[in-house]
C-alpha cells in the first residue's frame, strides 16, 4: 500500500518540480501548502490547469475553502466577458474560465471540502453560467448582423432545454450536456437589404452556439454537446418553433422521449417564454391518468441497457452495470412517469427533489429514500472522483493500481478491496429496490423433468464410446444420423477440453448440455421442414464453441430455457442464422423475446429505432459508434431472417427490410461522417446540418428495393455545392476538397473492420469514369457524364438507380437528370447489339452452371436475362413514355410495361413469377450458405420462358440454354 501511496507522491513530486521551475517565486508557498501538494498527487488535471494559469496557483494557496453558498458563476463570467467584440475571444475567454473553476472544483472534491450534492449543485451552475454566456454573447453579435427576431409579444429568443443530468442540476464534473433548441413562432427579420427567416436566423445561431462549447483547440473545449435528443434526431432540423415541437411531440413523441423530457429544464430561464415552453411539454411527459405502462417501458429500456453493457463487455461500469446511478434514475423517474400528471410535486427535473418527495408523498418508506439517496451519493462520489483524476469521462471502476489508489485515499480508505466491497453492497442494495419495483415479476414456467433427461446427462457426463452413444441417439433418430451425431459429441467434447475453458464454463456446460440434446432430438421429432439431428447439432456446436471462453452467453441459455429453444428452432432452419449467431454471439440476447425476434421493426421506424441506440454512445466515441451500427445492422437482420424461415415475411418483403435497415444506416453514416468534417473544417458555403448538399445514389440491388443478406451497396456520391466556393472556418477548405474527404470518411466508416465486421462492403464502380474517376462528383459533372460519355451499360444501370438520401431539392434534381438520361432517343438497333453484347460476356464470365445445375442469378434464362430484358425495353421506350423512369425495382417496371402495352400480359406474368421464384431460392440458399445453384429440373419452365422472351425480343438470338 505505501509502495502504492509512493507513486501518488511522485506525481505530486513531478507538479511541485515543474511548478517551481516555472515559477521559483511559490517554492516556500507549495511546500508548506500539504492540501494543494496532495491535489497534485491525486489528480493530473489540477496539476496541469495550475501549470497552465499561476494566477489559479495564486487563488489556491490564498482562498482554498469552497464559499458557504453557491457560486455565483454568471456573475463572475459576466465580468470574465466585458470588452469582448471578437468570437475567437470569447471562445478563449469561455474556455480559461471553465478550467479555472473546473480545477477548483476537482480541489474541493478530492479533499472532502464540499460533500457530493453540493458538488453536483456548483458543477451545474457553472454550466448554466457557460451556456448562458456564450448564448448571450452570441445572440447579441447576430442581432447585430441580421436585426433582432419578433414575434406577437415582442423580441423573440432561442431557448435552450437543458436535458438529462443537466436538466436534473446533477451534472457529471466530466460530461457532455445533451440540450434541445427552440423559438417561440416563426417569421422573417425585416429591415436588412434580404428579409432573414427566423429558421435560418435561430438554426445559425445554435450552430454558432454549438460551436462555441464543442469546438476543441489548444484550450480544450468547454462541453461536449450532444444534440441527438431532439425531435428526429440527427436527422431532424436544429431548432424547431413551439408549434413544431408541440406537434412532434404529441403526434409523433416516442415512450423513451417522455422519460427523457422528465429531466428537461430550460437553461436560460429568465426569458418569459420559459413558462409557456414547460407547458407545452407538461401533456406529453405527464399524462392525466395513472399511467402504469410506464412500468413496462422502464424494463424494457433497462433491459436494452443490460444488454448493452454485456455487448461492449463492460465490467464495474457503476452508472449501467446491475445496481447502477442509472436504476435509481429508473426508480424515481417510474413514480413520475405513472403518477406525475396527478402529482405536481414529482413534477422535476431534479432526482433528489422526486426522492424526496416519494418520503413525503409516503410512495416509499423514509428508511429506504434515505438509503437509497445515500446510496447514490456514494456512486455519484464515486464517479466524480474517477473523472477529476484527469478530466476524463468514464464510469468505470479503475483497473490501473495507482488510480485505484487515488481512489482509495479520497474515500479514506486504506485497501481497494475494501473500496470495491462497499461499492458492491451499495449496488446491490439499489438492485434490491430497482428489481422490487420495476424488475420482471413475471412468473417463470416450472420445468418438468423429462425422463431422456437423465439419459442424456449420463451422455454427457460420462466418457461413453461412441456406439454407446449412438444407441441412445438410436431410438429418436435414423440410425445413420445417430452414428453422425455421435460422432459430432465426442468430437465437440474434444474441442471443448483443447480450449482450455475456465471451471465456470465446464460447470454451465454440464447443466446446459442435457437440456440441448432434449431440444435437438424434440425438434427432430416435431418439425417436418429442416435439417437432420446431426447437421443441427454441428450449427449449434460451433456456436458454443465460439462462446465457450465467454460464460456470459452460455449462463443465458442455461438460466432462459425459451432462449435455448429459440437457438434451436432457428440453427434448424438455416445455416446462416447459425453462422451469424457463432460470428456475432452478442446476438444470443435477441433470443430472449420471441414476441420481438419474429416481428421485423416497421419499415419506416428503421431510422428512429437507429437513432435511439445511438443516444446512448457517447458522440465522439467513434470507435463505439461504428460498433453500435454494425450491431444494430447485425440484430435486424437476424430479426428479418428470422421472420423470413418462419414464413412471416415472403420474399418481396425480405427485400423490403432488407433495404430500408441498408438506407437508414446509410442516413446515419453520412450524418456521423458530416460532424466529424464540420466540426474540422466548417460548413461549405450554403449548406447546413439539414440542407448538406450531398445526395448518395444506390445502384443494382439497393436502388431496386431488392437487398439480400449479403449484398453490398452499389453507391455513387453527388453534391452540389457551388464549384470554386469553399468552408466557413478559420482554415478554409475548397468545397470539393471537403466533400472528396467527406466520402472518404463515409466509406472509412462503411467499410473499416471492427470486432463486430465490416458494416457493408461498398462498392464505388459506378460512379462516372468508374475507379478512374472523382470520388464525389458534382450535380452539374454528373448530368454532363450521363449525357455525353456515359456506355450503354452504364444507361442500364441508372434503370435501377435511387437516391437513398439527400434533401428533397437535390433528390428533385438527381431525378430530373435521371429522367432525363433515360428518356434520350436511341439507335434502336445499337441499343440491342449492345445490351445482348454485354449479357453474352457476362454469361461467359460469370455463370457457373452446367448441364444439371442452374445458376440462378447467371445463368441463361436465370435473373440476370430478365433484369436485362428490363433494362433494354425501359431505355427503348422511355423516350415515348417518360413513366417508365418512375421505378427503379424490377416486379413494378415489368407491370408499367404491361399498362402501357409494350409487352404482354403473358410476358409479364411469365417474367414476374420466373423472378419472384428465382429470388425466393436465392433467399434460401443463402440461409442455408449455399452456392446460387439449383437442379436445373426444378426451374425448366421458368428457364424455358426467359430463354423465349429474349430471343423473340433480340430477334432471334440465340444461346446455349445449357
Amino acid at each position: 500500500m505505501q509502495a502504492e501511496f509512493a507513486q501518488i507522491s511522485a506525481q505530486s513530486t513531478r507538479y511541485q518540480e515543474l511548478l517551481v521551475e516555472k515559477h521559483p517565486q511559490y517554492l516556500n508557498a507549495i511546500k508548506k501548502h500539504d492540501a494543494l501538494t496532495q491535489a497534485f498527487g491525486l489528480s493530473e488535471f489540477i496539476g496541469d490547469s495550475v501549470l497552465v494559469d499561476p494566477e489559479l496557483l495564486e487563488c489556491l494557496l490564498t482562498h482554498p475553502m469552497p464559499p458557504t453558498g453557491l457560486t455565483d458563476y454568471k456573475g463572475l463570467l459576466a465580468q470574465h466577458l466585458t470588452h469582448i467584440n471578437d468570437e475567437a475571444v470569447l471562445l478563449k475567454k469561455l474556455r480559461s474560465f471553465r478550467r479555472w473553476h473546473m480545477a477548483l472544483l476537482a480541489y474541493w472534491d478530492l479533499l472532502n471540502f464540499q460533500t457530493i450534492e453540493q458538488s453536483l449543485q456548483q458543477t451545474s451552475a457553472l454550466a448554466d453560467a457557460l451556456i448562458n454566456g456564450a448564448y448571450h454573447w452570441l445572440y447579441d453579435f447576430f442581432c447585430q448582423k441580421y436585426g433582432q427576431p419578433q414575434g406577437p409579444f415582442g423580441p423573440q429568443p432561442l431557448l435552450i432545454l437543458g436535458m438529462g443530468k443537466l436538466g436534473g442540476k446533477e451534472l457529471n464534473f466530466s460530461s457532455d450536456i445533451d440540450l434541445i433548441f427552440c423559438y417561440p413562432a416563426n417569421g422573417e427579420i425585416t429591415g436588412q437589404r434580404k428579409p432573414l427567416e427566423h429558421q435560418q436566423f435561430f438554426t445559425r445561431l445554435a450552430q454558432r452556439l454549438i460551436h462555441a462549447l464543442n469546438h476543441t483547440d489548444s484550450n480544450g473545449r468547454v462541453f461536449r454537446v450532444d444534440m441527438r435528443l431532439r425531435p428526429l434526431g440527427e436527422s431532424g432540423p436544429l431548432v424547431m418553433h413551439f408549434s413544431a415541437l408541440e406537434d412532434y411531440y404529441q403526434e409523433q413523441g416516442r415512450e423513451w422521449e417522455r422519460y427523457a423530457m422528465i429531466k428537461a429544464r430550460v437553461i436560460n430561464a429568465d426569458c418569459h417564454y420559459a413558462k409557456e415552453l414547460i407547458t407545452i411539454l407538461q401533456p406529453f411527459i405527464y399524462r392525466r391518468y395513472l399511467d402504469y405502462s410506464a412500468i413496462d417501458s422502464l424494463r424494457s429500456m433497462k433491459s436494452l441497457i443490460t444488454q448493452e453493457v454485456r455487448r461492449r463487455g463492460l465490467k464495474n461500469n457503476i452508472k449501467l452495470g446491475q445496481g447502477g446511478i442509472r436504476e435509481v434514475e429508473f426508480i424515481a423517474q417510474s413514480f413520475q412517469l405513472i403518477k406525475g400528471g396527478r402529482i405536481p410535486a414529482l413534477q422535476t427535473p431534479s432526482l433528489l427533489e422526486t426522492l424526496r418527495a416519494l418520503s413525503e408523498l409516503e410512495f416509499m418508506p423514509d428508511t429506504d429514500v434515505e438509503q437509497l439517496t445515500m446510496d447514490y451519493f456514494t456512486l455519484r462520489k464515486v464517479e466524480h472522483c474517477l473523472q477529476q483524476f484527469a478530466d476524463q469521462q468514464t464510469q468505470l471502476l479503475p483497473e490501473d493500481e495507482a488510480d485505484q489508489q487515488r481512489l482509495c485515499k479520497v474515500l479514506r480508505s486504506l485497501d481497494y478491496l475494501a473500496v470495491e466491497r462497499q461499492i458492491l453492497q451499495t449496488m446491490t442494495r439499489i438492485n434490491l429496490q430497482f428489481q422490487s419495483l420495476i424488475g420482471d415479476t413475471s412468473d417463470t414456467e416450472s420445468d418438468l423433468d423429462d425422463p431422456r433427461k437423465s439419459e442424456f446427462s449420463d451422455l454427457w457426463m460420462l466418457a461413453l464410446e461412441i456406439q454407446d452413444i449412438r444407441q441412445l441417439f438410436s431410438q429418436y433418430v435414423e440410425d445413420e444420423v445417430a452414428l453422425n451425431l455421435s460422432k459430432l459429441v465426442v468430437e465437440f467434447k474434444q474441442n471443448v477440453q483443447h480450449k482450455r475453458p475456465s471451471t465456470k464454463a465446464l460447470q454451465t456446460l454440464d447443466i446446459l448440455m442435457p437440456g440441448l440434446f432434449n431440444s435437438i432430438v424434440n425438434e427432430q421429432i416435431e418439425s417436418t421442414a429442416g435439417c437432420e439431428a446431426d447437421i443441427l447439432f454441428e450449427r449449434i456446436s460451433h456456436i458454443l464453441l465460439c462462446v465457450l471462453k465467454r460464460t456470459t452467453y452460455l449462463q443465458l441459455l442455461v438460466e432462459n430455457p425459451g432462449a435455448q429453444g429459440q437457438l434451436v428452432k432457428l440453427c434448424y432452419a438455416s445455416s446462416w442464422i447459425a453462422s451469424h449467431l457463432a460470428k456475432h454471439p452478442i446476438l444470443l440476447d435477441e433470443l430472449l423475446n420471441p414476441l420481438h425476434l419474429y416481428n421485423p421493426t416497421p419499415l419506416s421506424d428503421y431510422p428512429s429505432e437507429l437513432r435511439q441506440i445511438l443516444l446512448r454512445v457517447e458522440p465522439n466515441d467513434l470507435e463505439l459508434q461504428m460498433e453500435t451500427l454494425r450491431q444494430f445492422k447485425q440484430i435486424q437482420q437476424l430479426k428479418i431472417a428470422a421472420a423470413d424461415v418462419t414464413g412471416v415475411l415472403p420474399v418481396m418483403k425480405v427485400s423490403d427490410h432488407l433495404t430500408y435497415l441498408a438506407e437508414a444506416i446509410i442516413a446515419e453514416v453520412v450524418n456521423m461522417a458530416w460532424e466529424q468534417m464540420t466540426n474540422k473544417y466548417g460548413y461549405p458555403e450554403g449548406s447546413d446540418d439539414q440542407n448538406k448538399r450531398f445526395a448518395v445514389l444506390g445502384y443494382g440491388k439497393l436502388g431496386g428495393i431488392e437487398l439480400g443478406y449479403g449484398s453490398d451497396l452499389d453507391l455513387v456520391f453527388i453534391h452540389a455545392v457551388q464549384q470554386g466556393s469553399r468552408t466557413l472556418n478559420d482554415k478554409p477548405l475548397e468545397s470539393g476538397q471537403f466533400y472528396t474527404r467527406l466520402a472518404q470518411r463515409i466509406m472509412h466508416l462503411f467499410v473499416t473492420v471492427t470486432p463486430s465486421g465490416q458494416l457493408y462492403d461498398v462498392d464505388m464502380r459506378l460512379r462516372p469514369s468508374g475507379n478512374a474517376g472523382l470520388l464525389v462528383c458534382h450535380l452539374h459533372g454528373f448530368e454532363h457524364y450521363q449525357l455525353q460519355e456515359a456506355w450503354t451499360w452504364e444507361h442500364q444501370a441508372l434503370v435501377r438507380a435511387r437516391v437513398v438520401y439527400a434533401e428533397t431539392s437535390l433528390q428533385e434534381s438527381i431525378e430530373s437528370v435521371r429522367r432525363q438520361v433515360l428518356c434520350m432517343p436511341r439507335d434502336q438497333s445499337k441499343l440491342k447489339t449492345d445490351v445482348s453484347s454485354m449479357r453474352q460476356k457476362m454469361r461467359e464470365h460469370l455463370n457457373k452452371g452446367d448441364q444439371f445445375w442452374l445458376d440462378v442469378k447467371q445463368d441463361t434464362g436465370a435473373i440476370a436475362d430478365i433484369e436485362f430484358l428490363v433494362q433494354f425495353w425501359v431505355l427503348a421506350n422511355a423516350s415515348a413514355y417518360p413513366e417508365l423512369c418512375e421505378w427503379s425495382d424490377n416486379v413494378r417496371l415489368l407491370e408499367t410495361l404491361e399498362n402501357l402495352h409494350l409487352i404482354s400480359t403473358e410476358y409479364k406474368q411469365q417474367l414476374v413469377d420466373a423472378y419472384l421464384d428465382y429470388r425466393n431460392s436465392s433467399h434460401r440458399l443463402t440461409l442455408l450458405d449455399k452456392d446460387n445453384l439449383m437442379a436445373k429440373s426444378q426451374f425448366l419452365e421458368h428457364q424455358e420462358n426467359v430463354t423465349s422472351i429474349w430471343q423473340h425480343t433480340f430477334d432471334g438470338d440465340t444461346y446455349d440454354s445449357d
